[in-house]
């Protein structure tokens, strides 16, 4: 995997709010096609890496490349013109609005002719159908009329529009901030097969997560954050969870070299 060139790679950066160093040397690769979940303590540095990602906070210092080429993002609009899409914790969306202007919120699409270009009308009949066809892709049975109002859905099934939309136009990248932190076991359940889905369709994933068993669930590599840097990357086929927590805490070292565990003294 290291002979392939990251489709996301972060190197070195550095982010202090004041006197308060939110990243201190972060770095983060995600390789195409996998589930990347980022843990760590709070305060690790998880949110403020992935703000720099997604170009809602801008480094200090280091760079940030998309497919080998490095990129400077001064806005979110910015990251997702590279195609890196973000489905934050709040989630983003306009509750009186329906799924399918969601879905399109800030990307709205014109009549053609006259009708889009001179009086500026929207076409919603060509949104619900997109809209509904990126629903259906993505295997969400669970949202059958795409004119209702988000405010009229569950939990889950906002959450739901918010990956499908973030999974519309994410082309190259994916992040989502704690998708399931709000949600039932049902409902995690459905978000975590979305995110298989993103996988299945090749669109690789960048997961934030306290929880570890959803974790060791979906992702092929856990990178851990702590202090602002990242403190060691593993696989869920390499160690386990206990493993992963003692280094968030630092009650565990990783040898880079051989992947073994040592004890903090």
């Amino acid at each position: 995997m290291n002979q392939i060139t990251p489709i996301l790679e972060a190197n070195s950066l550095v982010k202090s709010f004041g006197r308060v160093i939110a990243l201190d040397g972060a770095d983060l690769q995600l390789f195409p096609g996998e589930v990347l979940a980022l843990v760590g303590d709070n305060g690790a540095g998880k949110s403020t890496l992935i703000k720099c990602l997604s170009g809602a906070d801008q480094p200090d210092s280091g760079s940030i490349k998309v497919s080998g080429s490095e990129v400077s993002f001064k806005k979110t609009l910015d990251s997702r013109a590279a195609g890196i899409e973000t489905v934050y914790q709040t989630l983003a969306v306009a509750p009186a609005l329906d799924i399918a202007s969601n879905l399109y919120l800030g990307r709205e699409i014109r009549r053609s002719g006259i009708l889009g270009s001179v009086f500026r009308l929207l076409d919603f009949s060509r949104m619900k159908k997109e809209s509904l066809d990126h629903i259906t892709t993505l295997g969400i049975g669970t949202i059958q009329n795409i004119g209702q109002a988000v405010e009229t859905l569950s939990g889950g099934q906002r959450q739901a529009v918010s990956v499908a939309r973030a999974a519309a136009f994410g082309q190259k990248v994916v992040i989502l901030d704690e998708p399931t932190a709000a949600l039932g076991v049902r409902e995690s359940g459905q978000v975590l097969k979305l995110i298989e889905g993103l996988r299945d369709k090749k669109i690789p994933v960048i997961l934030i997560s306290h929880n570890m068993p959803q974790v060791f669930e979906v992702a092929d590599r856990i990178q851990v954050m702590r202090l602002g840097k990242r403190a060691a990357v593993v696989t869920p086929k390499s160690h386990d969870m206990t493993d992963v927590v003692g280094i968030m805490t630092g009650a565990l070292t990783l040898d880079t070299k051989d992947q073994s565990l040592t004890p903090v003294k």
